[in-house]
């Protein structure tokens, strides 16, 4: 009797919860039915324990069967659970349909997992987008500095979304080939006149290779005149070689004092060496005199030389004539 009342009792449980679960996902199932969208209970139950959101599932597929496309189930369940936006890949596919672009379910949400939006892509191959290049700055060959803006008018280009490059290639490639346009000009007169031959120049480049835009137009919308760089350089350059030219102006000047400075040296050892020399003459005169080598009159006779050729020195040099001893 026991066993029979436990036995009750779990059932009674069982139908409770399984009438639980029913209720909450008949209003789907049920919304389902009625649009067509042929989504079981089995499986929004399974979407339960997967974790996946049955309603947004659900949605989707009503929106995509409404919109006249052949979706499956599993195939949005999928998409969800590799982290993918459903609804945006419905979307994106239902205004690919209206707009008679080939856009694929595969295609669709390889493009949403690769990070990129698609349905702003699809809207973007419908309705072409303008990007604002900012002001480049280029010189022309006169050495006068331009700096121009362009708008790069671009189409998404479903086939290359995934792996093409974006926005920012797109910039910096038209920035690149303005630079080369304005810089092989031979003066910046004739790209005011013709602003035109920089968006023609840089448009028969095929920026657009291996992106994910079509080019569609490049127009400059402003140019200004900048600097004169070429004056700056050539200013810059003969400061340059002025401050090159006193350095070694600079660099001779101490040489030359560094040679006078040796020299005065050299003469300084001379006359010492002469003034010790002459420090020893007393001496020698003494020790002639004492070995008999040197008489009185032979010292007289020096002494009177040494006068006359005193005076020779003072009368070649404007002197006074000194008296003979």
């Amino acid at each position: 009797m026991n066993y029979s009342l436990i036995l009750i009792l779990v059932s009674l449980i069982v139908l409770v919860v399984v009438g639980m679960i029913l209720l909450n996902f008949f209003g789907l199932w049920f919304q389902a039915l009625m649009s067509k969208a042929d989504v079981s209970l089995v499986q929004l139950i399974g979407m339960r324990f997967r974790k996946v959101p049955a309603k947004s599932i659900v949605e989707s597929k009503i929106m995509g069967i409404k919109a006249g496309l052949e979706l499956g189930t599993e195939d949005l369940e999928a998409h969800y659970m590799a982290g993918g936006h459903v609804q945006r890949v419905v979307q994106a596919l239902i205004a690919a349909d209206k707009a008679n672009i080939p856009l694929t379910f595969k295609r669709a949400a390889a493009i949403d997992l690769a990070g990129r939006n698609v349905l702003e892509a699809v809207q973007m191959s419908v309705n072409p987008k303008v990007i604002e290049t900012p002001r480049v700055a280029a010189m022309a060959m006169d050495g006068i500095q331009l700096m121009a803006i362009a708008r790069v008018t671009v189409r998404a280009n479903l086939d290359k979304l995934v792996g093409g490059a974006g926005e920012e290639t797109i910039l910096a490639r038209v920035g690149e080939g303005i630079v080369s346009t304005i810089g092989s000009a031979r003066n910046h007169k004739s790209v005011l006149e013709n602003p035109d031959q920089i968006s023609k120049t840089v448009l028969s480049k095929g920026l657009d290779s291996g992106t994910a835009y079509d080019i569609l137009s490049i127009d400059i919308a402003d140019v200004d005149v900048g600097k004169n760089i070429g004056a700056e350089l050539e200013t810059d350059r003969a400061e340059a070689d002025k401050k090159i030219a006193q350095a070694k102006a600079e660099e001779r000047r101490a040489m030359a004092i560094a040679q006078e400075q040796e020299m005065i040296a050299r003469v300084a050892e001379m006359r010492a060496k002469v003034v010790q020399m002459e420090a020893q003459v007393p001496q020698a005169i003494s020790d002639a005199f004492r070995a008999g080598k040197l008489g009185v009159m032979d010292y007289y006779n020096m002494k009177n030389v040494m006068a006359d050729t005193s005076m020779r020195e003072n009368i070649a040099g404007g002197g006074q004539t000194p008296s003979k001893t």
